[in-house]
């Protein structure tokens, strides 16, 4: 009785999958979602189901999901959920539990990194998630100039150590201080060490949070009380102050990873500290002025680590074809075709398959900086955190606040909503 009950329950779920004319599904507008857009005429013809993507700005989505999500039935039938927003939308009961899905249809999810399982897979022991692409963060430069003979001379020169791929911070400082150059001689920096986002909310709390871990600094102790104001903490807004006045473009204090991307893209940059997922964006022709002369080197202290998760909202309309739709976009021959493309990958044989390397040779890198790469807190009011967080260091880099008590101030938010969410007592 019991199979004939499974298997009942198997055809109604592949009957409905297969009458769904269209999965909606709301993404950001990023390159990983051209990649998913690029195979969608496989699946169709597959399986005749339809799938619309809508590509918005990182900005605007939690404010247009939230809404659908928390709705009886919502616009969306599958969705990708950034890292920041799992501890939310999980104890929202938002998200509808896979594991029972995955066992059903044997969906091995041990090939996935654990780290990232951990970030945008499971909660409290539940998979909600199945992880997407990660976007840990590294500095990405330009090795043609760490490999010039004369700019190699130049450096050992003036700092009396050679001019290699950074292992240190202080290595890294001193190189993007002596890449900050006036070529025109008319006293304006016109090619610059690197290029920062000073952009209040998630822009500049990323990005920064990239200075925090290089200088030995933690955002938390085991307490959930914050450590970021810390020494440390302070000389990381220092730092970061200094590379938007002295080494990097002018508007910088206003820039957010677009526009960043831009100016290392037309080749005005030595390095940008950003996520690695734009490392193939600077290698493609069309968009790049840096073809072949862009690499990724691993954040000295560990980048931080991000990622994104597919789900399928309790509010989806169509949740048996969305399923199908995330088993198929995750299996092992699509995500091979996407990692082909530039995909960034989740699923650990990815790093090692030796066609994919071959390809891109950037992938034993990539894999370091996911082993390496720093949580952020992530937590019920990560979001207001992080507008907090982001708000204050813009202040501070500005100048219009200092940065001790910049810090004190997001660190004092951050302890509230800590103890608001039960974290802290």
């Amino acid at each position: 009785m019991k199979r004939l009950l499974l298997t009942a329950g198997l055809s109604l779920a592949l009957g409905t999958a297969a009458q769904a004319t269209t999965v909606h599904i709301l993404m950001e507008n990023v390159p990983d979602t051209q990649f998913v857009k690029d195979q969608l005429p496989e699946f169709k013809a597959k399986t005749g189901i339809d799938v619309d993507i809508e590509a918005i700005s990182y900005i605007d989505m939690h404010s247009k999901l939230v809404p659908q999500l928390s709705s009886p039935q919502g616009g969306y039938d599958a969705i990708v959920v950034d890292f920041y927003w799992v501890a939310e939308f999980t104890q929202a009961g938002w998200l509808m539990p896979l594991d029972d899905l995955i066992k059903r249809d044997n969906v091995d999810t041990n090939v996935y990194l654990p780290a990232l399982m951990n970030l945008v897979g499971r909660v409290n022991g539940v998979t909600y998630m199945l992880p997407f692409y990660n976007y840990s963060m590294g500095i990405i430069y330009r090795k043609d100039l760490l490999a010039d003979p004369k700019e190699q001379a130049a450096f050992k020169a003036k700092y009396g150590i050679d001019l290699k791929i950074p292992t240190t911070w202080d290595e890294y400082r001193k190189q993007v201080e002596f890449f900050a150059r006036d070529t025109n001689g008319d006293g304006k920096l016109d090619f610059f060490g690197t290029v920062n986002q000073g952009q209040r909310g998630d822009c500049i709390s990323m990005q920064w949070s990239n200075y925090l871990y290089a200088n030995g600094g933690q955002y938390r102790d085991k307490d959930w009380k914050a450590t970021f104001n810390s020494a440390a903490g302070v000389k990381a807004v220092e730092d970061y102050k200094t590379d938007i006045a002295k080494h990097g473009p002018a508007g910088a204090a206003s820039y957010c990873f677009d526009e960043a991307s831009n100016v290392f893209s037309q080749g005005k940059a030595y390095s940008f500290v950003t996520f690695n997922i734009l490392l193939s964006g600077f290698n493609d022709p069309k968009s790049s002025q840096v073809v072949g002369k862009a690499d990724i080197a691993a954040n000295p202290g560990g980048g931080l680590n991000g990622g994104w998760g597919w789900a399928i909202p309790n509010s989806s309309p169509e949740k048996d074809a969305a399923w199908t739709f995330i088993k198929w976009i995750e299996s092992k021959e699509t995500v091979k075709k996407r990692a082909f493309e530039g995909g960034a990958p989740t699923q650990a044989w990815v790093f090692d398959d030796p066609e994919i390397i071959a390809k891109r040779p950037e992938m034993p890198q990539l894999k370091v900086l996911v082993a390496t790469a720093q949580e952020f807190p992530t937590f019920t009011y990560t979001v207001d955190f992080v507008e907090s967080l982001g708000r204050e260091l813009n202040l501070a880099v500005t100048g219009q606040k200092d940065a001790k008590q910049a810090l004190d101030t997001a660190a004092s938010d951050f302890n509230k909503l800590a103890v608001k969410a039960g974290l802290q007592k």
